[in-house]
């Protein structure tokens, strides 16, 4: 009897440190919980369409009433000139401290539609530069993943929004990276730390069987982001339906600008031919990462997989890490559009 009381002692000695360690790594795991206002990364691929310009117009807006900090621009399409024109947007939208990265090896010559690589070298009649910059050398730049293993190094666990508004090649590269000065984890394992979740304009589902344009200008790039992308962190699409519905139209973008004309999304559609069919496609996600999900519709959960000729198959799973937004009424088209004008027509 004596021997089977031990037995017994033990057994709930073990039983208890058990469920005290239990609680210990709840109560862990609740004290990391992030719950600070969304701290964004926006990933872009600007210098073609302008719904890129208005994103990041839109992030600044965010930033200055308190509602999100942005952490820092990741251009995700080759050249200077592109870095230059996130320059001007952070300096007219913002104090120009917002770091700035350019990918090096990207895509050689994806599609261009709106070509406005010269917004940043725009003068004034009396030849004085139109727009200011802050950085007086773009190739001093870091490289894209770089600037990612930085920032993500830098911030609290479980607490950055990705916004990937473009290409995935630098997000792709991020991933493949190993430890460096930045932190001793790799790529894969310092998204699966720090990233809330990711938020993507692209892939293509229900019933339709095409390829997603931004996935396939750089296919390889994007085969290797799904492939690695750690499952344990959500991401939502945005597919092109959800903007479509949303045009902001030339003239009326230069009519709610009025009130000057030295703005470096009016001069860009004063300057180059915007009416293009261009639609406010990348306003979608950064609208959900900072707002949160009342304004949208889901789809269930599930999982995303990329075919090597860019179709995104989703595939429904309860425990999956993916959602993409559905399509709105008309009427909720209106109040997005209403939306962007009013900070278009304010800032």
């Amino acid at each position: 009897m004596k021997h089977l009381g031990s037995i017994v002692f033990l057994f709930l000695f073990f039983m208890y440190c058990s469920l005290f360690l239990t609680a210990c790594k709840h109560d862990i795991h609740e004290t990391k919980s992030y719950i600070g206002k969304p701290l964004v990364i926006l990933d872009t691929d600007i210098g073609s369409s302008t719904d890129d310009l208005f994103a990041l117009e839109m992030l600044h807006y965010y930033e200055q009433n308190g509602v999100c900090r942005l952490l820092g621009v990741i251009v995700d399409r080759e050249g200077v000139d592109n870095a230059a024109c996130v320059d001007v947007m952070n300096n007219y939208f913002g104090d120009g401290s917002t770091p700035i990265a350019l990918v090096c090896k990207g895509i050689e010559g994806p599609k261009v539609w709106i070509d406005y690589h010269t917004m940043p070298y725009y003068t004034q009649p009396n030849n004085e530069p139109m727009f200011r910059r802050s950085i007086s050398d773009y190739t001093t730049l870091l490289d894209g993943w770089q600037l990612y293993r930085k920032l993500l190094a830098e911030q609290p666990d479980g607490s950055v929004s990705i916004c990937s508004i473009g290409f995935l090649t630098s997000l792709a590269q991020l991933l493949a990276s190993e430890a460096d000065k930045y932190s001793p984890l790799t790529g894969v394992e310092l998204v699966r730390k720090k990233v809330k979740c990711i938020y993507l304009q692209g892939g293509v589902f229900g019933d339709a069987e095409e390829s997603d344009f931004n996935f396939a200008q750089g296919i390889q790039f994007a085969l290797d982001f799904f492939r690695l992308w750690p499952q344990e962190v959500d991401m939502v699409f945005s597919p092109m339906e959800v903007g479509q519905a949303i045009e902001y139209k030339p003239e009326q973008v230069i009519s709610d600008i009025s009130w000057t004309d030295y703005h470096p999304i009016k001069q860009v559609y004063m300057t180059c031919d915007c009416n293009t069919g261009q639609r406010m496609w990348d306003l979608m996600p950064i609208i959900n990462a900072v707002e949160g999900e009342t304004l949208f519709t889901f789809s269930k959960r599930g999982t995303v997989s990329l075919t090597p000729d860019a179709q995104t198959i989703f595939l429904p799973s309860a425990t999956g890490n993916c959602r993409y937004q559905l399509h709105g009424t008309k009427e909720w088209a209106e109040q997005m559009l209403n939306k962007i004008r009013k900070v278009t027509s304010q800032s």
